[in-house]
């Protein structure tokens, strides 16, 4: 079942939820005049992304698609999207272009330099490199500078058919999630690295209000604060003396 939820002014997140991972898989649209979708999902869901978002404009119109990094429900029904959006181009990292967009894609992407920022319209994205956060060397990250939303990736994982958006802390769910992975056949999941402490407090320095979570509810509240407890979590849960 898919679901859409408007998240803030504009911005909609997509969820189909897979009951045997126990998983939602999540895609962010933002409507505007220049519409941006963030995740493309896996191929096997596309039918279902592509109805919903032509619930809320015509998928003919995208014009950016976006995500963290070069994965399957991250990207893996890219080039279904640029068949049926003609004007729509990958936005993503110089890293991601030059080891897999442009060799992957059916046409040339956009590479966003750190901090760089790209306008839709009505809103801003700047662009943030943040390798090895969640994870993949070539990730990056989108913070819309209006209503202050950060698209996290797989930032804030959580498990089950979770309630879209939440006021609540979602730390010990996280947590819980990161947890169970390491004893799971997906150890290392996301890692801790020597960039990790500084990204986080980066992108928590911006104070956002939204974070637009790819599994998992959407966290509305103290984003600055929500950034800071996962990146003392990770540290806790990941590193080994």
């Amino acid at each position: 079942m898919t679901t859409i939820t408007e998240i803030a002014s504009d911005i909609y997140r997509i969820s189909t939820y897979d009951s045997n991972a126990d998983l939602q898989f999540i895609q962010f649209l933002v409507k505007d005049e220049e519409p941006l979708l963030f995740h493309t999902g896996l191929k096997g869901i596309f039918p279902l992304v592509r109805d919903a978002v032509g619930k809320i404009l015509e998928p003919s119109q995208i014009r950016w698609i976006s995500f963290s990094h070069f994965e399957a429900d991250e990207c893996g029904s890219l080039n279904e999207w640029l068949a049926i959006a003609p004007n729509a181009q990958t936005v993503c990292s110089p890293l991601a272009t030059f080891v897999n967009i442009d060799d992957f894609a059916i046409r040339p992407s956009k590479s966003m330099q750190h901090t760089e920022v790209l306008n839709t319209g009505k809103y801003n994205f700047k662009f943030y490199h943040t390798p090895q956060v969640p994870h993949g060397w070539d990730a990056g990250l989108f913070f819309e500078t209006t209503h202050k939303t950060l698209f996290c990736s797989d930032l804030f994982h959580q498990f089950g058919d979770v309630e879209p958006i939440t006021e609540s802390d979602i730390i010990e769910r996280s947590r819980q999630t990161i947890v169970n992975y390491e004893a799971s056949p997906f150890p290392n999941y996301i890692p801790y690295t020597t960039h990790t402490h500084r990204i986080l407090q980066e992108l928590a320095a911006l104070g956002p209000r939204t974070l637009a979570t790819m599994h998992g509810t959407t966290f509305v509240g103290d984003g600055e604060r929500a950034l800071r407890d996962l990146e003392a979590m990770l540290r806790e849960v990941l590193v080994k003396e």
